[in-house]
């Protein structure tokens, strides 16, 4: 595949971190503290960090004027309610939280997520102001079943065929593309495999959406993503930032993921 560092997407690059269930007040602060050596780049920085952590995350950053947009790993689709455990878009608002991660794969394999109620998220925070950045991606049986197409196809299905959905792509709804098989392994999809799927989804929002929607929405990679191999990643077309879990959690490698960006 030719490498090109002409971009589909008009609305430019994200480097976004998923600390997952990682970082309590004290270390979130601390990794906070070191961030104040990353530049300001033509890109947007964020952090998907434990609901514990988020307001005092958000106050530090917004005082000491860091290149950084805090969010939320998951929102509940419901405005309030006998609904145990979970947080609210209202909830986060209130302490400035503008951002939240969707349908991680984590979520859908540990905690029952389904495509329905992904979009129940998705369509509930997008109606109460949210961004939310929604993730999609196949497992490793799916793709040596050469299914990996007809998995995102069937993940996205439901997001573009909802309204809020259609009226939020490429403003406040973006797109993830994890391989499950990639994630946390250590083995990273080859830049033409991540190109490949990338291709695909921004197709299948085309088709749906027209060329303009579709080239304003970020389709982020996310898997093993490390300062090895985003460079590479990042030259591809349709890919338009990473969604980082390990290497988000270590201030040399996420500057140096960071600092990649203009490389």
């Amino acid at each position: 595949m030719t490498k090109s560092t002409a971009k589909v997407c008009t609305n430019g690059i994200l480097l976004a971190g998923n600390w997952k269930m990682n970082f309590g007040k004290k270390e979130t602060l601390q990794f906070l503290e070191a961030l104040r050596i990353a530049p300001q780049l033509n890109a947007q920085m964020r952090l998907y960090i434990p609901f514990l952590s988020l307001e005092s995350a958000r106050n530090f950053s917004e005082v000491n004027s860091l290149p950084l947009q805090i969010g939320a790993q998951n929102i509940s689709g419901e405005k309030s309610g006998a609904f145990t455990g979970e947080v609210s878009a209202s909830m986060l608002q209130e302490i400035g939280i503008e951002h939240a991660l969707v349908g991680h794969s984590e979520r859908r394999q540990f905690f029952g997520e389904t495509n329905e109620s992904v979009l129940k998220r998705t369509v509930g925070a997008l109606t109460q102001g949210m961004e939310v950045l929604v993730c999609i991606g196949e497992t490793l049986t799916e793709r040596n079943a050469d299914q990996t197409e007809a998995i995102l196809s069937t993940q996205l299905k439901l997001l573009l065929a909802d309204t809020v959905c259609k009226e939020a792509f490429g403003k406040k709804l973006h797109v993830a593309y994890e391989p499950v098989w990639a994630i946390g392994t250590g083995v990273t999809a080859s830049p033409e495999q991540a190109e490949t799927a990338h291709s695909f989804i921004r197709a299948q929002m085309t088709e749906k959406l027209g060329y303009s929607i579709a080239n304003a929405t970020r389709i982020l990679y996310g898997g093993s993503v490390t300062p090895a191999n985003f460079k590479e990643l990042l030259a591809c077309p349709n890919i338009d930032g990473g969604l980082v879990g390990g290497a988000s959690l270590k201030i040399e490698s996420w500057t140096q993921l960071w600092n990649l960006i203009e490389a």
